[in-house]
């Protein structure tokens, strides 16, 4: 949610993002913060994006999904794992899937964007990853079983103290058995979906 496709800006994510969400929840406006794009100095951008984090006391919650090659936000594949806000250029596969968000035409996709870096996210409190389907399965795996390496941006999770995966069944597919019911034992132990939910209600005011 701390990014922003690059050019047109008419079919930015932050828009995307105002005309979802924002515009229809009580937040004020000083109170949105999203990387600009169409920004004339984007490493200035960067840089006073950062600072606005560091400022705020960092992020609380990071919430966001998983691409099908395991990145979060923009960090692509190969993207360092402590890096920061920067631009970053698109995969085909990360231009492919966008273009729904222009008229599915991925001529008009940008072929970069600023985006949170990896280290950014691993400093944030807490850390909630969305994942569902088939197609998500693959980059679950990753993140649950495999090595921590810069190839899989969502298996740097496994090293963050508070991260949070909400998967469906077919997104759990790839992993083990065991590892599937070993999980399902501790949200069944633990997991208060409604205490939860009232947690994050106070946590967003």
């Amino acid at each position: 949610m701390f990014l922003k496709i690059l050019e047109p800006c008419d079919f930015s994510r932050g828009r995307f993002r105002n005309e979802n969400f924002f515009k229809h929840i009580n937040i004020k406006k000083e109170n949105i913060n999203i990387l600009n794009g169409c920004a004339e100095d984007l490493e200035e951008e960067c840089h006073n994006y950062e600072e606005k984090i560091k400022k705020s006391g960092g992020i609380q919650l990071f919430l966001g999904g998983v691409g099908e090659d395991g990145h979060i936000a923009f960090n692509e594949p190969g993207s360092s794992l402590s890096s920061h806000t920067r631009d970053k250029d698109l995969t085909y596969d990360t231009i492919l899937a966008n273009s729904r968000f222009f008229d599915n035409d991925i001529e008009k996709v940008p072929k970069s964007a600023l985006t949170i870096g990896v280290g950014t996210l691993m400093d944030s409190k807490e850390v909630m990853i969305l994942a569902n389907g088939y197609k998500k399965a693959r980059a679950v795996y990753h993140g649950v079983e495999g090595g921590v390496n810069h190839l899989w941006t969502i298996s740097a999770l496994q090293l963050h103290r508070r991260a949070v995966l909400v998967i469906d069944e077919m997104a759990a597919s790839d992993i083990k058995v065991k590892t599937y019911r070993y999980f399902k034992e501790i949200e069944a132990k633990n997991l208060d979906l409604e205490k939860y939910k009232k947690y994050l209600i106070e946590l967003a005011k």
